[in-house]
């Protein structure tokens, strides 16, 4: 693998000003079909690891490819850090533990996931098996306790990030699930299939707690008077825990408010397969079939204070421990989101 390095066209003074900005590619040799960031730890006293820079945490970035190999670089230097060997088919998607483990899960298009210790030199710590089609998505709870994947099945499976077993299967799609995302304090966790629904689960007890439907816009709203089907592509969550975004083959992105049953906003796209939101909020990203991100204003909202407090106590406590406090039970049903 190569890295090249052009620098901007302004020339030294103009890169002086930019801070030496320079556009970088990786060359992986392969397609790239799955992407993950994760930061590097900062250096200890005594640190000769080339990885460190300066003694500062340095942005680290997963590429997951074509031939089943997975290379782990150095955002800022282009450096190689790993080459992850081990999956037989195509890598179709990543994610990094969010509490800078530097554990890396893997999903593959050979039925399984696997799960890497970068902190150990990459090395292979477990390999998941139970999908019997291709894995198209997995997502580790922000709390780290919980793994969901998802593959050309009409059930999610919910593994434990502890033990890496399986939990549960989540049963209740009529179509393959083919995105999943936790909520930001892990209390919730969202699934969508081509059977074009979200579903919102309890991932701790399994419970479904309510259905998305995705339906075609009022005749009065459409841009366009083809009907396409509205199998979807891809759904997450805003980083406040409020909002959802998907993506459906219908030509549409929808935000959905947490507590509504329809959508709040809409916008016209082609091609849609994958949507993320900006992490402070604000802004969703799509990506599409011929080769573009578009970028998007999407609704902000400042959190009540009873959201704020929900999320904060979600963070650490399960459905279970909720339920087992002595408080009343409109407060339970709160803090479970069981007031839709």
């Amino acid at each position: 693998c190569k890295t090249s390095e052009r620098k901007s066209r302004g020339g030294k003074s103009e890169a002086r000003n930019r801070g030496l900005a320079k556009e970088k590619t990786l060359e992986c040799g392969q397609i790239v079909w799955g992407l993950a960031f994760s930061a590097w730890p900062a250096a200890e006293a005594g640190e000769t690891n080339p990885t460190y820079s300066l003694g500062l945490p340095c942005l680290i970035l997963a590429t997951g490819l074509n031939d089943g190999q997975i290379k782990v670089w150095e955002v800022q230097t282009g450096h190689l850090l790993f080459s992850l060997s081990g999956h037989q088919d195509v890598v179709r998607d990543l994610s990094f533990a969010p509490n800078g483990s530097l554990i890396l899960v893997s999903a593959s298009r050979d039925k399984t996931l696997r799960v890497w210790d970068l902190s150990r030199d990459g090395r292979q710590v477990q390999v998941l098996s139970g999908h019997v089609q291709w894995v198209y998505c997995c997502s580790i709870s922000p709390d780290c306790s919980m793994l969901c994947s998802v593959a050309g099945e009409k059930s999610a499976l919910l593994w434990s990030m502890r033990s890496y077993t399986l939990i549960r299967k989540l049963e209740g799609h009529q179509s393959s699930v083919v995105s999943c995302d936790f909520s930001p304090d892990s209390a919730l966790l969202v699934t969508a299939s081509y059977d074009a629904c979200v579903i919102m689960w309890d991932p701790y007890t399994g419970e479904q707690l309510r259905t998305l439907r995705h339906v075609p816009l009022h005749s009065a709203l459409e841009y366009s008077g083809e009907v396409h089907t509205s199998s979807l592509r891809s759904v997450c969550f805003s980083p406040e825990g409020l909002y959802l975004a998907t993506v459906a083959d219908d030509r549409l992105l929808r935000i959905w408010a947490l507590e509504l049953r329809s959508p709040v906003a809409f916008a016209p796209m082609t091609n849609g397969l994958c949507c993320i939101y900006f992490p402070h909020g604000g802004f969703i990203a799509t990506g599409t079939r011929d080769g573009h991100v578009q970028f998007w204003t999407a609704p902000r909202v400042l959190s009540s204070l009873k959201h704020l407090c929900r999320k904060a106590l979600r963070t650490f406590l399960t459905t279970y421990q909720v339920l087992a406090l002595p408080i009343p039970r409109k407060l339970k049903e709160f803090l479970t989101y069981r007031t839709f």
